[in-house]
């Protein structure tokens, strides 16, 4: 119950990121400027990043609340995570992001990942299934599954966004490796960062919820980026995968440039073995996955935890001394349930947020 409360507490605080021209929230906000004379705060107690283009919103940031804000709803009883009224008509918060995105026209069908809070208008043309777009998609494919498949608007969405990135996006190296593009105002960019390596599982977890053509040619695009980036594992010396990995000027699946050659325990390439081996159960998932382990325990653990490592192409790589939130809450965990059994935190019964939480799908026979 106490965690519950707090849940709830912070929901409510992080509303007012909600009011702009368009509703869609800004990326940051000061709760403790809430209270406080707007004169001695003249910025607001909401902002964008600094680094976001001409005060733009980001698309992995605006487009990932539909899980939790519509949990908090159920969990309260109380409509206004998912139906706080906004400008300039009452629209659920939900609803309404997605209605601003629906209005505005988008390039190719793909949707880049800078949007203005103010005028709902694309303020850079740079689209990426990586960092600053990721879990937009993915949150589409699985509000759709938390509602028990009542979402259709979220499945139609998911649906065409990844028509478009199929078409635009998705290409094959010389050396036969598939790999998910960045598209800069037209042109593509021939790189991979490891936050993208989660579309494996995502693809694959939306392919078994299509017709059967698709379902065929989409666990196989899975089975294909999943393959790809594990290469970007056993191409380095550690076995574990840089940050960003390029296919240009020869190279495949390694990283090019000094600052992408660093590794800081990120859980995306065991996500989606986690996925494909529950989809599957191919057992190459597995000896994938246990590799992990094993090169985490070899370059990665310290005496106090794990620590990222500055260079996956040294036999002796020197550590950055930091461990990551997200390696308790998603690479550990993503091992785990990769070894073990289906049952454990099923897939037919919870749905994970971006961070690997688990929440309940919301069947009407499902008590969590």
């Amino acid at each position: 119950q106490v965690f519950k409360n707090k849940a709830l507490q912070l929901g409510e605080k992080l509303l007012p990121a909600f009011n702009t021209p368009t509703g869609i929230p800004r990326g940051v906000i000061n709760l403790g400027r809430q209270g406080t004379s707007p004169a001695a705060f003249p910025g607001g107690m909401s902002w964008s990043w600094g680094w976001a283009s001409a005060g733009s919103s980001i698309l992995a940031e605006f487009g990932t609340l539909h899980l939790e804000f519509l949990h908090l709803s159920e969990l309260s009883g109380n409509p206004v995570f998912a139906e706080k009224a906004t400008q300039p008509v009452s629209l659920p918060q939900v609803m309404n992001i997605r209605r601003v995105l629906s209005r505005v026209e988008k390039p190719q069908g793909l949707y880049p990942n800078f949007l203005s809070p103010v005028t709902g208008s694309w303020v850079q043309h740079h689209v990426s299934i990586g960092g600053l777009g990721d879990s937009f998609y993915e949150y589409l494919i699985k509000s759709w599954l938390m509602s028990d498949k009542k979402d259709s608007e979220a499945k139609k969405m998911y649906d065409d966004a990844l028509e478009a990135i199929e078409k635009h996006l998705v290409k094959k190296s010389a050396g036969g490796l598939t790999y998910i593009a960045e598209w800069r105002g037209g042109i593509l960019d021939h790189k991979m960062g490891h936050l993208a390596c989660f579309s494996g599982g995502m693809i694959a977890l939306g392919a078994q919820h299509g017709p059967q053509d698709s379902r065929q040619r989409h666990m196989e695009l899975a089975a294909e980026i999943t393959s790809t980036c594990h290469e970007s594992y056993t191409r380095s010396d550690t076995k574990l995968g840089p940050e960003a990995f390029r296919f240009d000027a020869g190279s495949e699946a390694t990283a090019t440039r000094l600052s992408e050659r660093y590794y800081i325990l990120r859980p995306e390439v065991v996500e989606s073995y986690m996925y494909l081996w529950r989809l599957t159960h191919h057992p190459k998932y597995r000896l994938w996955g246990w590799e992990v382990v094993q090169a985490l325990e070899k370059h990665c653990r310290v005496e106090s935890g794990f620590s990222g490592i500055r260079d996956v192409y040294t036999t002796t790589p020197t550590h950055d001394n930091m461990q990551q939130s997200f390696f308790l809450a998603e690479t550990l965990k993503y091992l785990y349930l990769l070894f073990c059994e289906d049952d454990v935190l099923s897939l037919e019964d919870w749905v994970f947020n971006t961070e690997a939480h688990p929440l309940p799908i919301n069947h009407t026979d499902f008590r969590a």
